[in-house]
């Protein structure tokens, strides 16, 4: 009986942290909008172009596939916190929920951190913080790397996103 109590709170504390992550997410995306979008309304991503995807795609390969996979797999389990009480690398491919934001809101989580995106100064990540590490350029060619991997159906809905500013 005492390890389902125990079961049952842990639960509580991740289904909190996971709703206030995502209430951030949503919250703050409608700000990140107004510094960094494309005024074609196209979105800031360049999936088809080439020479931006190929060196996304080695940037991808020296600063994100330790966590996120060679292949954007991300962790197993990844929607529940580790030992350290913080979320494994999600998966980047059409399996994850990188596509559910838009061009502007996956920009700024890469380039400032989810903590300071959310205004949750003490969200504890072990995602790096990239605007010290890549220009702007190198994160656009990164999630248009990471974009241009996804199925057909998958860009539109997140096209579909982006339209909705």
């Amino acid at each position: 009986m005492a390890s389902k109590k125990k079961s049952k709170s842990q639960h509580v504390p991740k289904f909190i942290m996971v709703a206030t992550v995502l209430s951030a997410i949503v919250a703050v995306g409608l700000g990140v909008m107004l510094y960094a979008t494309d005024s074609s309304g196209q979105g800031l991503l360049r999936p088809d172009n080439e020479v931006i995807v190929t060196l996304g795609k080695q940037i991808y390969s020296e600063q994100c596939a330790a966590c996120h996979g060679d292949n954007l797999q991300g962790h197993p389990n990844w929607r529940e916190t580790n030992e350290d009480g913080r979320l494994p690398a999600p998966p980047h491919d059409e399996t994850g929920h990188t596509w559910h934001h838009a061009d502007a809101l996956l920009f700024g989580i890469t380039k400032f951190g989810l903590a300071e995106i959310g205004n949750m100064p003490d969200y504890q990540t072990d995602m790096p913080i990239y605007k010290d590490v890549l220009s702007d350029e190198e994160i656009i060619a990164v999630l248009s790397y990471i974009k241009s991997t996804w199925p057909e159906n998958i860009r539109r809905m997140h096209d579909q996103r982006n339209a909705m500013k």
